[in-house]
């Protein structure tokens, strides 16, 4: 229990002694409405100042009750900052006679990895590259202007619709990666600029919310593959994960879906997902936002309109609005197509380092141990660095997620070290591979599904 005065730390007013708390103690408030965080070994409530937070709250609920100096350097660019909001929030300390490290975690291996994340630091691997980001961006609007180009010059004629449609899916998917480069801060040395900037990425470029962003992929790096925790692992009954979840499904006698066909009906979602979603983050293309069909004049534009504007201004027999009938018809075609393609090229990248790895309850892990159990990465090559936005190196993104993606490459072999250090599995497989372990995962869930529900 603790000694001393209560916990002033919430109200903003500076206790008038140190107090002290055990774990056993911090670990009662771990609640929705009572949260305490330890942090290098003092102690904070952060009941009301979480809904402050804007990472949002639920990234700290989900922490709370346990220390968090990993998950804290994890996600801010600048601690020393943060540490001001906190220094309000501070109620005590731990216990002398308590272990930094809550639920007999390794010690050692923590130490090891803070080393490991500090000589990274000694070696600027959370600097970002200007150069590599400024072309990285300029490669996006590139494709942007030869889509429009390509309209301007050759019209709207299936050929050219179809290599619009890889144009600016391939830009459309860039754009997210990016986008998640600015959302993570590893770009500028501010926060407001990283802000900034994804605002401008995933809402004029991608045409979906950052703040609705941030709330969700924060959750899920905090806490990768646990469900309750990770939003990324709740599939609203859909499909089962894991080992776990499909058992207890099976013996509650839960069908909603036939889950033994799931990796079935995998590919079914992915072709009915973009089309079951009218708001989708695909749907805002920058390039048919330009060409506002009433300011259409040019004839190559729209080539199979050009007869249809002269009887326009003639007669009855094909009034305007029926010409700009037709441009919203195509542009929908053409918007349906990038979502279509793009939903795969998402679903399949963001899938393939979580859905074959563990999923299962919250287990209390160190930093590293959560991470690693939870994410696998790709082999390294040109095409799936540019294919992926280098999430074929998840595992290092995890640890860091503040690091530029460019530099993972050269963290990768420190990590590596450290996990065969103390036996944990530094999973890594081949881009096909790891497609395929997907629909096997899900089938493998399926089955164990199927067996409990039948059997017990």
């Amino acid at each position: 229990m603790g000694k001393g005065g209560e916990q002033g730390g919430d109200s903003g007013e500076p206790a008038a002694q140190i107090r002290f708390y055990t774990w056993e103690e911090i670990q009662k408030h771990n609640l929705r409405t009572d949260k305490w965080l330890v942090i290098e070994r003092k102690v904070y409530n952060v009941t009301k100042w979480a809904n402050r937070h804007p990472g949002g709250q639920r990234v700290i609920s989900h922490c709370a009750g346990e220390d968090a100096p990993d998950a804290f350097q994890a996600f801010h660019i600048n601690p020393t900052l943060v540490q001001k909001f906190l220094k309000p929030l501070l109620i005590g300390e731990l216990a002398p006679g308590e272990p930094s490290q809550d639920r007999d975690k390794n010690s050692q291996l923590v130490e090891d990895f803070r080393t490991l994340r500090k000589t990274a630091e000694d070696m600027n691997l959370f600097q970002a590259s200007p150069l590599f980001f400024s072309l990285y961006l300029g490669h996006i609007i590139a494709m942007e202007v030869l889509a429009w180009l390509m309209v301007s010059y050759f019209g709207t004629g299936w050929i050219t619709t179809l290599i619009l449609a890889c144009i600016l899916t391939t830009c459309q998917a860039q754009a997210g990666w990016l986008q998640h480069d600015f959302g993570h801060l590893s770009v500028f040395k501010k926060s407001s600029w990283n802000h900034i900037f994804h605002k401008f990425v995933i809402g004029h470029l991608k045409g979906a919310s950052a703040n609705w962003w941030n709330h969700r992929h924060f959750q899920h790096h905090a806490k990768p593959n646990i469900f309750k925790k990770d939003p990324d692992v709740n599939m609203l009954h859909i499909f089962v994960l894991g080992d776990t979840q499909p058992v207890e499904y099976g013996k509650k006698k839960l069908k909603y879906l036939p889950y033994n066909h799931q990796h079935e009906y995998f590919f079914l979602t992915r072709i009915l997902l973009p089309f079951l979603i009218p708001c989708s983050h695909t749907l805002l293309i920058p390039l048919w936002s330009w060409l506002d069909p009433p300011r259409v004049s040019h004839p190559t534009l729209f080539p199979a309109d050009c007869g249809a504007g002269k009887l326009s201004t003639t007669g009855p027999l094909f009034p305007k609005f029926l010409m700009k009938l037709k441009v919203q018809e195509k542009k929908a075609k053409l918007q349906n197509q990038i979502m279509f393609l793009e939903s795969h090229w998402f679903v399949w990248v963001t899938q393939m380092n979580h859905i074959p790895m563990e999923i299962d309850s919250e287990k209390h892990r160190d930093w590293l141990s959560s991470q690693m159990a939870a994410t696998c990465n790709i082999e390294q090559s040109f095409f799936n660095d540019w294919f992926t936005g280098h999430l074929n190196f998840q595992i290092e993104h995890h640890l860091f997620p503040t690091m530029p993606r460019h530099n993972f490459w050269k963290v990768k072999p420190l990590v590596k070290s450290l996990c065969a250090k103390y036996g944990v599995p530094y999973e890594e497989k081949p881009l096909g591979k790891a497609f395929v372990d997907i629909v096997g995962s899900l089938k493998k869930s399926g089955d164990l599904w199927l067996d409990a529900y039948l059997h017990k």
